[in-house]
C-alpha cells in the first residue's frame, strides 16, 4: 500500500440475513463451523459479535458471549476471533478486538477471556499486545486437533 492510504476496513453487526458468513469464515479460519449455540449465542451478543469487510469483501469475524460470573460481575468470552489469511497484517483482527474492548470499558466489563491451542504462537502474541496474559492451561481441551491442550488468555 502506498503512503498515507487508509485500509477501507468497515464493520457489520450478524443477524439472520448474514449469520451463514460468520460460519462460512468460521469453516475457513478452524476447518468447521460451531455447534447451533455458539451461533445463537453470537446473534444474541449484538455489538459484541462483528463480521469484518475490507473493502465490500467479508474478511473477517469476531464473536463474543458475555456472560455473569458470582457476584454478579460480567465478563466476555471471546469465542472466535479470525481474519482470512490474506488480509491479516492490514489490522483488521486490530480493530475488531478493540471494537469489544472498547464496548467493555464502556460498560464497566473489566474481563475478557479466550482459549487458544497451546502451539498458536501467532495467536498468543497477538492478544499478549492488548495486554492479555496466559492464566491457565487446560489439558485435552480440544477433541478434534492436535496438540490438544489450550492456554486461557485473560
Amino acid at each position: 500500500m502506498g503512503a498515507g492510504l487508509e485500509v477501507p476496513i468497515s464493520l457489520d453487526g450478524v443477524r439472520d440475513e448474514n449469520l451463514m458468513q460468520l460460519k462460512e469464515l468460521d469453516r475457513a479460519f478452524f476447518g468447521e463451523s460451531y455447534c447451533d449455540k455458539l451461533y445463537a449465542d453470537a446473534l444474541a451478543s449484538g455489538e459484541f459479535t462483528k463480521l469484518a469487510y475490507y473493502g465490500d469483501i467479508n474478511v473477517g469475524s469476531i464473536a463474543c458471549l458475555s456472560e455473569k460470573k458470582e457476584g454478579g460481575a460480567i465478563r466476555v468470552y471471546i469465542m472466535t476471533l479470525g481474519v482470512l489469511a490474506p488480509d491479516r497484517c492490514l489490522g483488521i483482527g486490530t480493530r475488531l478486538l478493540n471494537h469489544v474492548l472498547d464496548l467493555c470499558s464502556k460498560q464497566n466489563m473489566f474481563e475478557v477471556y479466550l482459549h487458544v491451542q497451546t502451539n498458536n504462537e501467532d495467536a498468543i502474541n497477538f492478544y499478549k499486545k492488548f495486554g492479555f496474559e496466559i492464566t491457565d492451561t487446560i489439558e485435552n481441551y480440544y477433541t478434534n486437533i492436535s496438540p490438544p491442550d489450550c492456554y486461557v488468555l485473560t
